[in-house]
């Protein structure tokens, strides 16, 4: 996997520093969510150049491109990236994996992360469990859905595609955020929902709220402001 960080908050504030850092799997390439405009109009000319056919392909997935960014922006998703897999039978799998934070409106983040988990645990058929990650408590929730598929313009006489898709999604908190760490993925391939939930739970695994690029501290160092270890000292002296 490969670590990166995410600042709170909106994902265009990339001055932001970070709070909490991710490993993203092998075969995932993430999406600009913030493409320069110079790259923006780059594409347009390129598109003005293709022949009349396929400027119209290209012009429809140039605008999917650019409403799905203006609302994962909107959401707070500092994370989207698309799996390429290859399946059984020789084809081409597809997920979309997205990393998001939840404000939680002045809550405390880690008692509404508790009791959603208590939630999972005591109902198991709800379709969610309580999680232990290394970050601290979480929980898992899943569902197969029908939605709205791409590949057709909406407003053609056949209307949009729909399809089946497997849906799971990690709720996570930690001491350097007040919001809801959210890691989806999203995936057609309904008979890989359990080594797509594997998938999940492993980039979960790897939602840490201490920087790994700092050294690890000694014995007689100061703890990491803002850390556990810090709050407690100030606690407990």
């Amino acid at each position: 996997m490969t670590t990166t960080a995410a600042p709170s908050g909106s994902a265009a504030s990339s001055a932001v520093k970070p709070v909490f850092w991710y490993g993203i799997p092998h075969g995932y390439a993430k999406m600009d969510l913030d493409p320069p405009r110079e790259r923006i109009e780059e594409l347009v000319r390129e598109l003005n150049t293709l022949p009349a056919e396929q400027r119209a392909q290209a012009s429809q997935v140039l605008q999917f491109y650019a409403g799905m960014v203006t609302t994962l922006k909107a959401q707070n998703v500092h994370v989207w990236a698309v799996g390429y897999h290859p399946d059984d039978d020789g084809t081409i799998v597809t997920s979309t994996l997205t990393i998001s934070t939840v404000p939680t409106s002045g809550h405390n983040a880690k008692l509404v992360i508790a009791g959603l988990a208590g939630t999972a645990a005591d109902d198991p058929d709800s379709g969610m469990r309580p999680l232990e990650l290394p970050c601290g408590l979480g929980y898992l929730a899943e569902e197969k859905r029908r939605t709205v598929a791409p590949g057709r313009d909406p407003d053609s006489p056949e209307g949009p595609l729909h399809g089946d898709v497997w849906q799971g999604t990690v709720a996570a908190t930690g001491s350097g955020t007040p919001d809801i760490i959210m890691v989806q993925l999203v995936t057609p391939a309904l008979h890989l929902s359990d080594v797509y939930r594997d998938i999940l739970l492993g980039v979960a695994r790897t939602l840490t709220f201490t920087d790994p690029t700092e050294p690890a501290p000694t014995p007689d160092s100061e703890p990491r402001a803002g850390s556990v270890e810090a709050a407690m000292r100030s606690d407990f002296g």
